[in-house]
């Protein structure tokens, strides 16, 4: 399994080596592999009918198997999409679309078990010195050997037909998961961006052989907001690594996505939420991701966003709101085991910016009352919780949850942060 060969790519420098991985990751890290078999499409006999000029099926997972996997996939109901695809997979074992099914709910479900799969972590550059958990050795084993053999098999396809568009377009999916894979869990960043560039080259191939083949411009429109959006000097150390982009070109893309029912649409919304937040257009924003939280009401994830959403646009009162929504579904049980408490945190984080220093000291510390919390999440709300406990002149409180951090785990830069506060107050 190896790489794409592009030394060009050593001549990016360090700065834009982050801000394109920071930008590669958050497209791929959304990018499903959807599509039908081909067995099941020659039963059918036809594809469902587009919807407009622009919007054509290619293969498109209409039957009610692939649709409950996926709406388990995206309510991050892992233990039950996971033997569903499995069973697809053992139905169509020849489907380069039915392995990367596959590879796709492993790697992701790995990626929320490990802490690595909190959007607000690639918002910037930091995420590059901050690693997930480790991954169990099994789980990697299992993610290359999918890798593997999805790319064995549209190697196959596109041999016998270099022109296959459905063998390009899995391809680039392959391409896209592997880069998160090398990149998020190996930390191994210039495979990640080879292969990330692989899968733009590819999608890129696909539109050109077929415009209509509009699920393509996912990856593709988001390298191109993303190239388009960087500095001068990074943008053209990126163009000598055959990257080049329009901003314009890339929010349009995305658009068209997002707009219409195609197998991509979820996943643009998630993207162009995180583009638009960084364009200040909070309101089309927050928008997309209430339509998709709405959809898919078992994730928390996609209601917190709104949360965050809600609150970078100012709109503090609703943000709370949703914040605290968020909470109170995860404690009626309607999240199950999932890492709610996520709302918990960023509630603190608002009530703190407000200056409520009372009120974020308690949101912080529901972070402690979530059933097996993140230890991420845990440590930096103990942390933001002995702040606040200095700051209200309660010393033996913040005592407290400064030896907690350090008793979750003394190797972290909070814990570094809790010993220098045992020794001095904090203070702003």
């Amino acid at each position: 399994m190896k790489a794409i060969k592009d030394h060009r790519l050593a001549r990016v420098p360090q700065r834009g080596l982050a801000t394109l991985l920071t930008i590669v990751f958050s497209a791929a890290f959304f990018l499903p592999a959807r599509g039908q078999s081909k067995q099941d499409q020659s039963q059918e006999g036809q594809s469902k009918p587009a919807q407009d000029p622009i919007t054509v099926y290619h293969g498109a997972p209409h039957d009610a198997q692939t649709d409950a996997a996926y709406d388990h996939f995206y309510n991050m109901e892992y233990d039950r999409a996971i033997p569903e695809f499995e069973k697809i997979l053992e139905k169509h074992p020849s489907d380069p679309f039915a392995v990367n099914h596959m590879l796709s709910v492993i790697l992701m479900r790995d990626l929320y078990e490990t802490g690595g799969m909190n959007t607000g972590d690639y918002s910037n550059d930091s995420f590059i010195g901050h690693a997930p958990r480790p991954t169990d050795p099994k789980i990697k084993q299992r993610i290359r050997d999918l890798v593997a053999r999805a790319e064995f098999l549209e190697e196959k396809e596109l041999k016998a037909n270099p022109k296959d568009v459905d063998a390009l377009y899995c391809r680039g999916v392959t391409r896209a998961q592997f880069a998160i894979y090398t990149g998020i869990i190996e930390r191994a960043w210039f495979s990640a961006l080879r292969n990330a560039v692989g899968a733009r080259h590819d999608h890129e191939h696909v539109l050109e052989l077929d415009p209509s083949y509009i699920d393509a411009k996912m990856v593709v429109g988001t390298h191109n907001y993303v190239v388009g959006n960087l500095p001068w000097s990074v943008k053209v150390a990126a163009a000598l690594a055959g990257l080049s982009g329009s901003k314009e070109k890339g929010l349009e893309y995305l658009r068209q996505l997002a707009h219409h029912d195609t197998e991509n649409s979820v996943d643009a919304k998630v993207i162009l939420s995180l583009f638009l937040r960084r364009e200040h257009q909070y309101a089309e924003a927050i928008g997309y991701m209430q339509d998709i939280a709405a959809k898919y009401p078992r994730n928390h994830l996609f209601l917190t966003e709104v949360a965050n959403l809600e609150r970078a646009a100012g709109r503090l009162d609703e943000a709370e709101a949703t914040y605290r929504k968020v909470w109170q579904n995860g404690r009626e049980g309607k999240y199950g085991n999932l890492h709610y408490e996520l709302a918990a945190w960023g509630l603190g984080e608002l009530l703190r910016s407000k200056k409520d220093i009372a009120g974020a000291a308690a949101a912080y510390e529901l972070v402690n009352q979530a059933p097996n919390p993140d230890p991420d999440i845990l440590q930096k709300a103990n942390l933001a919780a002995g702040e606040m406990y200095d700051l209200m002149q309660k010393r033996d409180l913040a005592m407290k949850r400064y030896e907690t951090v350090l008793a979750e785990n003394a190797n972290t830069g909070q814990a570094d942060q809790a010993r220098r506060y045992i020794r001095e107050a904090y203070r702003e």
